[in-house]
């Protein structure tokens, strides 16, 4: 396989809404990964964020190509969910890159945890500050997917995402956040989200 595409997606979901039409959502965004351009989607609410956004929930997705994730975004089943259950979303934002990597594991298993980093870099960094960037966002793991978002209608400015897997939260807690202290200066917003990737169905 020579590329990955990385899609995430953050929801906040209504204060008031029913938390068996959140149930449906979640179960719905995940009934989603039977679609055949899908190497792997998860969707689960979030355990823990550090963001000034009050996201509630959050879909990972993999594909091959860019092609292959406008076929989902345009997909019959994806449109369907979306329409069921945007009467409760609060707001949303999506980030998609390719990966500068392929992962060992394209489906990390259910139990494990996932930690999604996004980075909203200040407007006057160059293209190769945004590598550096990005260099160091490797360097905190070696088992972590990271890239410049492609897809920036959505984004809230966000440009670079990176998503890593832990065994569990034990290990996420243990885990050195190395990043701001290296490239604080350059960064205007973070956005850290950790989910539990919910067993397969």
């Amino acid at each position: 396989m020579s590329q990955i595409i990385e899609h995430i997606v953050l929801f906040k979901v209504k204060d008031d809404a029913d938390s068996d039409k959140i149930d449906a959502m979640v179960n719905g965004l995940n009934s989603l990964a039977t679609i055949d351009q899908v190497l792997y989607l998860s969707a689960a609410p979030i355990h823990r964020l550090s963001s000034t956004s009050a996201f509630t929930h959050v879909l990972h997705s993999r594909y091959r190509s860019k092609e292959d994730l406008s076929a989902y975004v345009a997909h019959p089943d994806h449109l369907r969910v979306v329409e069921a259950t945007m009467p409760i979303w609060e707001d949303i934002m999506s980030v998609d890159w390719i990966a500068d990597q392929v992962p060992r594991v394209l489906k990390p298993p259910g139990g494990s945890v996932t930690k999604v980093t996004l980075l909203k870099v200040k407007e006057n960094v160059t293209d190769e500050t945004k590598k550096e960037i990005m260099k160091v966002v490797k360097e905190e793991s070696r088992e972590i997917s990271v890239g410049e978002n492609f897809s920036p209608a959505r984004a809230k400015g966000f440009s670079i995402g990176s998503v890593a897997y832990f065994k569990d939260l034990g290990e996420v807690e243990a885990h050195e956040e190395l990043v701001k202290e290296k490239v604080g200066g350059y960064v205007e917003d973070t956005i850290v989200v950790e989910f539990l990737v919910p067993p397969p169905s």
